[in-house]
């Protein structure tokens, strides 16, 4: 396609969110602002479809490119392109987005218009992450999501929400200027932010190892792996409903596709000299992070520690090194997103109707919210690895993976598996069974909005279940490229 529609999918919520700032307040109520929203949104998902229509599987590397000249001097360009792992990654983001809004019409009630407006240039940061194929503008856009998901979670997010944004504000710097300096000592040494030239350029051992580390530690945090995972709770608990769709659903991936975009093709000898490192600090994620989901009461927090010990089986499949881990790896994230954004809007349903996330005011939700406990057990069951939904696929793909670097890594991702099932199915139990709370025997059942957006997320969860070739003919020939 000669047609930049790359540019269009980035530049659209920009212009959205530039209208919607203009119009002025009194001519806009919160309703029509969110319609607006969603009107914006959809017609970006929309958009979007059209990449996977004409995205030809059979060719092998980017495609729709894009190049504009920027710094000459030093071969830092505009330069957009996608291929098989960018993909899935964007169409994701333009599927939640809208729901984000969707399930925000009724909680949002202060400050509607940035709202909305902080949510569309999110969208654009985000697709702009995963378009890059030069360094210096996937760095930009990286760091530019930071912006509006801290005044999303600052803003709007509940009583101690100015500590979990600092938190989350540093831990993601943190990171980031590592990776800045290393970004910096690469285009010295190479003459260039192209992606694809840099991916061939060999840098000496020694070099690879520490260069590796500071990419390591801002992805580190991003997706989060044991230990920079601690923001990641706060930051959950504290942010809205829609903050936690996309924070667990796309923001916690830019890490996992940073190790596989960047990290693995450019320092191979690093990416092996590191394996025991990551599988090491992947394992605690899984078993650790299981077993204080287990301690929770506050149901949000469940869900928040049970997206790190998740995203660890994220990390273990890329860093096997092998086509079936990273098709796990990969398949995992794009499941993750699915099912934890769906989980996270369970948890939005019920603390909107009784202001409350603690598991103990709870009990019998089953018997007054029918509709409300099918979905919340389509979604947990995902999450548990049920054969028949897209959680089973990942999980087993990775777990399959490892019996061919150690017995004891397939020992402690099972272990994870049989953790994860323990707090989920108890979550469920405490939550749907049992005799129906007097304060909670008024609650309503789903209605319209919520019973459309949580068919289109269990629509999508089954869907990718009984048939994962769906997702795997699209990213097979690309991470295949990638591999060592």
């Amino acid at each position: 396609m000669s047609f930049p529609i790359l540019s269009l999918l980035i530049l659209t919520p920009l212009i959205g969110a530039l209208i919607i700032s203009l119009s002025s307040s009194s001519q806009l109520n919160n309703q029509t602002i969110f319609i607006s929203g969603l009107w914006i949104t959809t017609g970006e998902f929309i958009l979007s479809l059209l990449l996977p229509v004409f995205y030809d599987q059979k060719i092998n590397g980017y495609q729709f490119k894009e190049f504009h000249t920027w710094f000459d001097k030093f071969d830092i360009n505009y330069y957009l392109g996608v291929d098989g792992i960018s993909i899935p990654l964007i169409l994701l983001t333009t599927f939640l987005v809208p729901i984000c809004l969707l399930c925000s019409l009724n909680s949002i009630k202060s400050r509607v218009k940035e709202y909305v407006i902080y949510f569309l240039l999110l969208e654009s940061f985000i697709i702009g992450v995963f378009v890059s194929i030069d360094l210096v503008i996937f760095y930009v856009f990286f760091e530019a999501v930071l912006i509006p998901m801290f005044l999303i979670i600052g803003i709007w997010g509940g009583e101690n929400r100015m500590y979990a944004t600092f938190k989350f504000f540093l831990y993601t710097l943190a990171g980031s200027v590592l990776m800045l300096l290393a970004i910096v000592y690469i285009i010295s040494v190479t003459n260039t932010g192209n992606i694809e030239i840099i991916s061939n350029f060999k840098f000496g051992n020694q070099i690879e190892l520490i260069l590796f580390l500071c990419f390591f530690a801002s992805f580190a945090v991003k997706v989060p792996m044991f230990p920079f995972h601690t923001w990641l709770p706060d930051a959950h608990v504290q942010a809205p409903t829609g903050g936690s769709v996309i924070l667990a659903g796309v923001l916690l991936k830019l890490g996992g596709y940073g190790f596989m975009r960047l990290s693995i093709p450019f320092f191979d000898f690093a990416s092996v000299y590191f394996q025991p490192l990551i599988f090491s600090l992947s394992c605690i994620a899984i078993v650790y992070t299981s077993i204080v989901a287990l301690r929770q009461e506050d149901m949000k927090k469940m869900i928040a520690y049970s997206s790190v010990a998740h995203m660890g089986f994220v990390t273990i499949g890329i860093f096997t090194l092998t086509q079936d881990g990273m098709n796990g790896a990969y398949f995992q994230m794009i499941s993750h997103g699915i099912v934890s954004a769906a989980l996270f809007l369970i948890v939005g349903v019920v603390y909107e109707r009784h202001h409350t996330r603690m598991i103990s005011d709870y009990s019998g939700v089953t018997n007054i919210m029918p509709r409300y406990s099918f979905f919340f057990m389509i979604f947990m069951l995902a999450s548990v690895g049920l054969p028949g939904t897209s959680g089973f696929v990942g999980e087993f793909l990775v777990i399959l993976s490892t019996i061919s670097v150690s017995v004891y890594l397939t020992i402690f991702t099972a272990i994870g598996v049989v953790l994860g099932a323990a707090y989920m199915l108890l979550l469920y139990k405490n939550v749907n069974f049992g005799d129906v709370k007097s304060d909670i025997k008024m609650l309503s059942d789903l209605n319209r909005i919520e019973l459309f957006y949580f068919t289109c997320l269990a629509t999508l969860t089954l869907l990718l279940g009984v048939y994962p070739k769906l997702l795997f003919k699209m990213i097979d020939q690309s991470i295949a490229t990638g591999i060592l």
